[in-house]
């Protein structure tokens, strides 16, 4: 498994272009990718504010696992809201192994 900073610095940057693309065309019908969308914003401002090591994101990613049923992705949505759920529990995925040891 990749360490958490590969995986960030694979995922980040489509992140930050995908999240408020998947809001802004499936909030209606998904209100909690708002909570999604809120949590990564969250994780965002952690990630940029920490000198070294890695911040304290625990609490992003449980609310992430609960909203998103696990990133269980909706059999209505497009390939892009897929690629977020898969992204995000990716990064969850590195930054678990990252603090667990």
């Amino acid at each position: 498994m990749a360490d958490f900073n590969t995986v960030k610095d694979n995922c980040m940057d489509r992140l930050v272009q995908y999240v408020p693309i998947v809001d802004r065309v499936h909030g209606e019908h998904h209100p909690e990718f708002h909570t999604v969308r809120k949590l990564f914003e969250a994780i965002c401002a952690k990630l940029e504010n920490v000198e070294a090591g890695l911040p304290d994101l625990q609490e992003e990613f449980s609310q992430l696992r609960t909203v998103t049923n696990n990133y269980t992705v909706p059999d209505d949505v497009c390939e892009t809201y897929a690629a977020v759920y898969q992204m995000l529990a990716e990064l969850d995925q590195a930054y678990m192994a990252a603090t667990s040891d």
